[in-house]
């Protein structure tokens, strides 16, 4: 590789999605509503599924986490974004950019160990009912709630400590991503590299395999029941969560491909976008709109609130 001036590092740029300035106050207010919106529409889910009783089962336990996630996941990217954009300072700490990509990489990761689980929680409740309760038991979802992408998420910080990097440290992104981090780094990077085929494939292959397995078991035990009625229930309960996985993977894998097909790295910053950003914020839209319990616990609660 090709040797260049290294310097200690005490901070980077973030160029952000565009460095037009007429563009900064639409940028600040699009993602300031969209922050917003993720926010509130996930909080409001948690607070319907901790004040409502029959809500208290396995299944609004992970949408409760997942929408906890989701909100610290939007957080620890758009705040440092819109920041930022309000102060027109583009830099960021070199603690801040590890911060960052620990955080960002561990709720991602429980994002998507979440949808795992909630996948496997419809498979035992559609295909082994009578053991729903014995199976998914409250000590049981909390273990499987501590499996988490803690680990993973250290290890990639601390392997990006051991690299040396280059005068050059503008980052193309809104935020501190880690093939970007990496790709400015001077020293060899092969080691990291590998590190993140390796967690990409044991961490997002995998768990998807397991939903794909899961919905295979689930459809085919939905196509055993003999009443419309009870396949139209069965299916129901099942139609939130398919959205989601769907957008969640589907923009994920996206983006990724997108970015190793094109060499325009800001291209790949506003794609990154849909599911930092647009997905998190949907993800309430989809569980509320599509969920009676939801909705009717949303009622009850803003019922419960108002004077007689």
């Amino acid at each position: 590789m090709e040797q260049r001036n290294q310097t200690p590092v005490s901070e980077f740029i973030l160029l952000g999605l565009s460095e037009e300035g007429e563009l900064q106050p639409l940028l600040l207010w699009l993602f300031l509503s969209m922050y917003l919106v993720a926010f509130s529409g996930n909080l409001l889910i948690i607070l319907a599924i901790v004040m409502d009783s029959r809500l208290h089962t396995p299944m609004y336990f992970f949408l409760a986490n997942l929408s906890f996630s989701d909100i610290c996941f939007t957080s620890t990217t758009v705040p440092k974004m819109l920041w930022n954009i309000q102060t027109q300072s583009k830099v960021i700490t070199y603690a801040g950019c590890l911060s960052q990509m620990y955080f960002f990489m561990l709720f991602a990761g429980l994002d998507n160990f979440l949808l795992t689980v909630m996948a496997y929680d419809r498979f035992v409740a559609i295909c082994h009912p009578l053991h729903y309760m014995v199976i998914m038991n409250p000590k049981f979802c909390c273990i499987l709630l501590l499996v988490s992408c803690v680990l993973d998420s250290l290890l990639h910080d601390l392997m990006v400590l051991q690299l040396s990097f280059c005068t050059q440290i503008e980052i193309p992104h809104f935020f501190c991503e880690l093939n970007q981090v990496i790709q400015l780094a001077c020293s060899d990077t092969f080691s990291n590299i590998l590190a993140i085929y390796l967690a990409s494939g044991f961490l997002e292959v995998l768990p998807l395999i397991g939903i794909l397995f899961s919905y295979s078991r689930i459809v085919t035990s939905i196509l055993k029941i003999s009443s419309s009625g009870g396949k139209y229930k069965a299916f129901s309960t099942c139609g939130s969560h398919l959205l989601v996985v769907s957008l969640f993977y589907g923009t994920g894998f996206g983006v990724y491909l997108s970015s190793a097909a094109s060499q325009n790295s800001r291209t790949t910053a506003i794609a990154s976008v849909i599911y930092t950003v647009v997905t998190p914020m949907l993800n309430p839209f989809i569980y509320g709109l599509r969920n009676r319990d939801i909705k009717l616990a949303l009622r009850n609660a803003l019922h419960s609130k108002s004077p007689p």
